[in-house]
């Protein structure tokens, strides 16, 4: 399958304002993350909330320039793509937003919602307009007399339909959902994800999925990148890193979500909290809280490595492979459970 969207060490990094006689703070948000998704693939972005996944999100639908990086959408470069093709990029790529309550104007129509793109970008009359826009909304499972509706007088889940409908109105090969199930009941969490599975396999789409939720990521990935403080920890095929995470942060994701983690993950409880990215820890930036780290883990930082079929950011990931952790841990490791 072809290439949807490339990314190559992407960085984002903001100037904190600190005063007039103070030089402005240093955050960065995405300190070089690599990945590329094909079509009909979903890559699922995990991790807590700071580590820059909503960020990137940004940055690969276009709304964010990276300071750093390479971004190829469709082929074309994204970064310093000239004005007017910029404009075609972005059709390319389209948002599903977490909240469907506040991500649909409250004062139209449904039939503007969903026309307003076609409007814009495309030179389709009021009647092809209209046609396309009754025909989404069949698409995604809901009737075309709710053309003529508000906003209000739908559920949560057909509202986030709606907008994934909207997300479709100019036929775009990738789409960022960022946490776009989370506000919706469980029953009609699946409701939603088997949509956009079904649609997937209907248009070829390529899904960059940002979320929380593993059970979700479980669900609807096909392979998943592990997110600490701007840096990958673990990225590879949803199988390998769910049944044998390698990275200590995500055996603790996967031992924090019940039913979802593996034996070995198990045995990993975080302690702390999480750094601020404006002072980064030296090394790994998940020293602070590892329960294996040691000098070398605080001092060096490690470069992702390929082991089995994934790339892990740790020193002792091959021990991990081998043995389920490594000998060497360090005092850290009472927080290791029994």
């Amino acid at each position: 399958m072809s290439v949807v969207v490339e990314a190559r060490d992407l960085r984002r990094v903001y100037a904190i304002r600190r005063g007039l006689l103070r030089a402005p703070a240093q955050l960065q948000a995405v300190g070089g993350v690599s990945f590329s998704i094909e079509a009909g693939k979903t890559l699922a972005v995990v991790g807590e909330s700071g580590c820059g996944k909503s960020t990137l999100a940004r940055m690969v639908s276009l709304i964010e320039k990276p300071t750093e990086g390479s971004l190829r959408l469709d082929g074309s470069d994204a970064v310093s793509t000239p004005a007017a093709d910029r404009r075609r990029l972005r059709q390319a790529v389209q948002l599903v937003f977490q909240n469907p309550y506040g991500s649909l104007n409250p004062r139209k129509k449904i039939s503007a919602v969903l026309e307003d793109p076609l409007r814009i970008n495309t030179g389709l009359n009021a009647t092809e307009r209209i046609e396309r826009a009754r025909a989404m909304l069949v698409q995604v499972g809901l009737r075309p007399e709710h053309a003529n509706r508000y906003p209000h007088m739908f559920s949560g889940g057909q509202r986030q339909r709606i907008a994934i409908a909207r997300a479709l109105m100019l036929n775009p090969k990738l789409l960022v959902a960022d946490e776009p199930v989370s506000a919706l009941d469980v029953s009609i969490q699946a409701q939603v994800l088997n949509l956009l599975a079904d649609l997937q396999a209907e248009f070829s789409l390529a899904y960059l999925f940002i979320s929380h939720d593993l059970a979700v990521v479980r669900h609807i990935a096909h392979d998943v990148l592990v997110m600490y403080l701007g840096h990958v920890m673990e990225q590879g095929a949803k199988a390998k890193v769910f049944s044998r995470p390698l990275h200590p942060y995500t055996q603790a994701l996967l031992a924090s979500t019940p039913g979802v983690g593996s034996p070995a993950a198990q045995r990993i409880v975080l302690q702390g909290e999480l750094p601020s990215p404006m002072n980064p820890p030296s090394g790994c930036v998940f020293s602070t809280r590892c329960p294996y780290a040691v000098e070398r883990c605080r001092a060096e930082r490690p470069v992702p490595q390929k082991v089995d079929e994934r790339l892990v950011a740790c020193h002792f990931s091959t021990q991990f492979l081998e043995s389920g952790f490594p000998a060497s841990a360090g005092p850290n490791n009472a927080s290791r459970s029994a």
